[in-house]
């Protein structure tokens, strides 16, 4: 079994066995920061459903008013006059059905997120294995699969996210960089929340916003008060 460290557990020892309003939480968490580096801040949320059913599938993309701190790598599929519009956009890489090849030989992923013009889903099809388990798909319900593609590349590089529930009925999410001012990642934060607290599905029973721990890279998790939150996002 693996030692952890006596930072971590240094940390650990300093969160209390309760569940803390997200105010309280975000102060306290860069507070026992202990990493050299600037650590990204994460949700973790686990939700009422079995995602084994479809009608109970969370998903969803929300643009966080603060941004993650850092300005996504994004690549375009298009083709003809749409090629032009994506780097006048902002794109970072632009290509058709060549780059489709090279994603599908050398399972290249040297991006962030994919947006693919509605014309190019058939060649992206074929990228499924190696852009699904990476969350990198392009795909309709998240706006990564349109014509309109400023819109889509504006989004993106505003600190739009896409959650989803695993297997587990679990959503790992992150919200910003540890160096943000608390007041922002609070916002991000609820921001988040309140937009999976919507899309809870009709099919749902029970509880459904059953668990909230935020975390960073190398901190501590802090558990969250659920009540809050919920009352939080029906205020």
């Amino acid at each position: 079994m693996a030692k952890t460290g006596k930072k971590i557990e240094k940390a650990r020892s300093q969160v209390e066995a309760r569940a803390y309003p997200l105010q309280d939480a975000v102060p306290l968490l860069q507070k026992l920061k202990f990493a050299k580096f600037d650590e990204t801040v994460e949700l973790n949320i686990r939700l009422g459903v079995d995602p084994r059913h479809a009608d109970q599938m969370v998903r969803g993309t929300v643009v966080l008013p603060h941004g993650l701190g850092k300005s996504k790598r994004v690549l375009v599929i298009a083709a003809g006059d749409k090629v032009a519009e994506a780097k006048a956009a902002g794109a970072d890489i632009v290509g058709g059905e060549e780059t489709v090849d090279r994603i599908q030989k050398e399972n290249w992923t040297d991006y962030d997120a994919v947006i693919a013009t509605p014309d190019m889903m058939r060649s992206v099809g074929r990228l499924g294995k190696v852009l699904g388990p990476r969350g990198l798909m392009p795909n309709p319900k998240t706006g990564t699969v349109t014509f309109d593609l400023a819109k889509a590349i504006a989004e993106i590089k505003a600190g739009k996210v896409e959650f989803r529930t695993d297997k587990q009925g679990l959503i790992h999410t992150a919200v910003g960089k540890l160096s943000f001012p608390a007041e922002r990642l609070v916002e991000n934060a609820q921001t988040l929340l309140h937009s999976i607290l919507r899309a809870k599905p009709a099919a749902a029973k029970g509880k459904y916003l059953r668990g909230v721990t935020l975390t960073s890279t190398m901190g501590p998790g802090i558990a969250l008060d659920t009540a809050a939150v919920e009352a939080a996002a029906k205020a």
